[in-house]
């Protein structure tokens, strides 16, 4: 096991370029099964639920070669597998893989979903769609097996605007007879860059960034090339990374247009930025003020920003309020950040938050994704060292996360678990 230390304290500052989009990679990785000749995706980010995605199609048989930041993927070698329950349930988008394989060998098998724990996230609005589509999926002992005599276009509407629900229904109609319209769907840029994988491989969607998607279905996609965007979460996190230090953080490779919530909330709090074609920058010169936050389907403020926002909010000058409205259980990072001395209740579906003026370091666990995060921000304005565990977590969505904080000035290493106890123990002995 292995844990980051980080001592806490020092001002970040400087330039960051942002890697490629966890959901966007995991969403177009999802639609490999439908193509039929070799691509080539470059920008792919080096994170873990990449790697086990990659894994899963290779044991459908895909072949991949990852050179140099970019996958080479040959699907054309694709064959009906039945993958264990260990390799699907490592990762939640494992199940975005069922309308596609289905779409391309006519049956999937395919167990529950995994993920980080972070609420209930049904999987009802990709059942009923596929099944307007033509599939016949049920739930076998813990097993999705699903078969289909030939997927056809439908009328789908979608009782929430859900990212997953809205990649996996546009990507199973991509190569159904006919046409497929899919109205209030999710309008993430993760979204449109699907669509623009697919039609760049001849698929017909129209419509992807608005609240209905138009799929006209084609026989097949051929091959080609396609570069993920970067990653806006991962760019949100670094800009609170400079708020929360006071320093002065520019992030690279980015579209502004993807950070106007996070940076509405920030200048609302008291730090400023400016913004050019591709880049953004953040800085403050002192702590920032209360506020109120309320997550919301894109283009509202993120879900995934949520937790990093609470830990900027921990040492705010007044009182904050963070609402959580996509998923309840979304709090780990709460309890965590009160070992620190931050002053959290939860009230409901809102986090309380009274600004402290200084966290103190302490040992702490990411109990998900984001909330390993968040409790990275905390550490790195925190006085004296944070000892970090579960950085397992971490490691699904942040590609080289301590590199890219040290070129900024973060002091943060990763060490092994067993040897910072041993050197701890030693330390104690010494001191006694």
């Amino acid at each position: 096991m292995q844990i980051l230390r980080i001592s806490g304290g020092r001002q970040l500052r400087g330039e960051v370029d942002i890697p490629g989009s966890k959901n966007a990679a995991l969403a177009i990785l999802s639609a490999v099964p439908l193509i039929d000749k070799p691509i080539t995706l470059h920008g792919v980010p080096d994170i873990s639920d990449v790697r086990i995605k990659v894994d899963l199609l290779r044991d459908f048989g895909v072949k991949i070669e990852w050179i140099d930041g970019a996958l080479h993927i040959d699907p054309s070698t694709i064959r009906y597998h039945e993958p264990s329950a260990e390799s699907v349930r490592a990762i939640r988008t494992s199940f975005c893989l069922l309308g596609p394989l289905l779409a391309r060998l006519g049956r999937a098998y395919l167990p529950v979903p995994g993920g980080c724990l972070i609420g209930v996230r049904p999987v009802d609005f990709h059942l009923k769609g596929l099944a307007m589509l033509g599939a016949d999926v049920r739930l076998d002992n813990g097993v999705y097996v699903a078969s289909t005599d030939g997927l056809t276009g439908a009328e789908i509407y979608l009782d929430f605007p859900s990212a997953g629900a809205t990649h996996h229904l546009m990507t199973a109609a991509t190569l159904a007879t006919g046409q497929t319209v899919i109205s209030n769907v999710a309008v993430e840029p993760e979204v449109i860059s699907l669509a623009q994988f697919l039609n760049s491989l001849g698929a017909r969607i129209e419509g992807a960034g608005t609240s209905t998607l138009t799929i006209q279905g084609v026989t097949s996609l051929t091959g080609g090339q396609f570069r993920i965007p970067a990653d806006r979460l991962q760019a949100s996190t670094y800009l609170m990374a400079g708020a929360i230090t006071c320093g002065d953080v520019t992030v690279r490779g980015v579209l502004p247009e993807q950070q106007v919530a996070t940076l509405n909330k920030l200048r609302e709090a008291g730090a400023q930025s400016d913004e050019g074609p591709d880049w953004v920058r953040v800085w403050a010169t002192d702590r920032l003020q209360g506020i109120k936050v309320k997550t919301m389907p894109y283009p509202g403020f993120p879900t995934d920003i949520q937790q990093p926002m609470a830990a900027l909010l921990a040492t705010a000058r007044q009182g904050s309020v963070v609402e959580e409205t996509i998923y309840e259980s979304r709090i780990g990072h709460i309890p965590e950040l009160n070992r620190m001395g931050a002053k959290m209740t939860i009230e409901g579906r809102a986090t309380l938050i009274e600004g402290v003026d200084r966290l103190k370091g302490t040992v702490v666990q990411a109990s998900d994704l984001r909330a390993g995060a968040a409790i990275v921000l905390a550490a790195l304005a925190a006085s004296g060292e944070s000892i970090i565990k579960n950085v397992h977590y971490i490691d699904r969505g942040y590609d080289k996360f301590e590199s890219r904080l040290r070129s900024l000035g973060a002091d943060i290493e990763r060490v092994d678990l067993v040897d910072w106890e041993r050197d701890r123990s030693s330390r104690i002995q010494l001191a006694e």
